[in-house]
């Protein structure tokens, strides 16, 4: 059977790729954010994951706000990065993984989520980037993706509670999927910032650190927070929270946390990292 193996935590900005695709990572700006990924590089590199499922948001290349899915999982055995711009490089097309995509397809319907089934699906920085800094230099390949969008874009959005739950009905699906394969979970995106309007720039660093603590083991707790609240305390994209609770709703109860980092400002965003392995 199919074995959820851990979950990884990771900003997705943009900036990220224009800083790789300039090899900026040992220059001091950069230099702390990209010093949180060796050790969670030779995690991977030990435990050889088969599977990706990556919880990202889309930014308005595959949906825009006319047509805005809460939930869209993609099933297609390729994607294509056709990112919107900032300056980024086009990367190689992604690996997708089309059986065991159906397969929790079918229990997200059975457990009565109303998804968006995707069998194209262009993807952007919200899913290559967190790629890049797992496996450098493209080296992705060998790697398959299941990607997991959630709306983080057009009010109404899912609670965290909605969120961690879709990531509890995927976990049933993987572990009835009866294929050998390790699977690995990455949360992306976040964590408080704010792009624009009066508080532009408004990087909570407080409440990203609390939550962090929370993921580990009391991810319930932050079922507290509602959408509007997530705006108040982590700025009108804190709402990506919500990637990272799906990712932690697919591991079991407990876990290990194995390495974290935390660096700000990223492009005004708190960037926070973190590894944790499953029980």
């Amino acid at each position: 059977m199919a074995k959820i193996i851990g979950g990884i935590t990771t900003s997705h900005i943009p900036a990220i790729g224009r800083a790789i695709t300039l090899n900026l990572q040992e220059t001091p700006y950069w230099k702390p954010f990209f010093d949180g990924y060796p050790p969670i590089r030779q995690w991977l590199s030990e435990k050889k994951p088969d599977v990706v499922v990556l919880f990202y948001n889309d930014h308005g290349l595959e949906f825009f706000l006319n047509k805005k899915p809460t939930f869209s999982i993609g099933v297609a055995p390729q994607y294509i990065s056709d990112d919107e711009g900032w300056g980024i490089a086009t990367i190689p097309p992604v690996t997708g993984e089309t059986e065991l995509s159906w397969h929790i397809c079918n229990t997200l319907v059975e457990d009565e989520f109303d998804i968006t089934i995707c069998q194209e699906m262009k993807v952007d920085h919200g899913l290559t980037i967190p790629l890049q800094l797992m496996w450098p230099g493209n080296t992705y390949g060998h790697i398959k993706v299941i990607p997991v969008c959630i709306n983080c874009e057009q009010h109404p959005m899912p609670s965290l509670k909605r969120c961690f739950n879709l990531g509890r009905s995927i976990a049933k699906a993987i572990e009835t999927f009866d294929k050998d394969l390790n699977v690995v979970v990455f949360g992306t995106g976040g964590m408080s910032h704010q792009l624009d309007g009066q508080r532009a720039g408004f990087i909570n660093k407080p409440f990203d650190l609390m939550c962090m603590n929370k993921i580990v083991n009391e991810p319930e707790d932050l079922f507290q927070y509602s959408v509007r609240d997530l705006v108040e305390q982590a700025g009108a994209q804190g709402p990506e929270l919500n990637m990272w609770m799906g990712m932690r709703g697919v591991l079991n109860g407990k876990v290990t946390e194995l390495h974290r980092n935390y660096h700000i400002p990223i492009s005004n965003t708190g960037a926070g990292t973190m590894l944790l392995e499953n029980k």
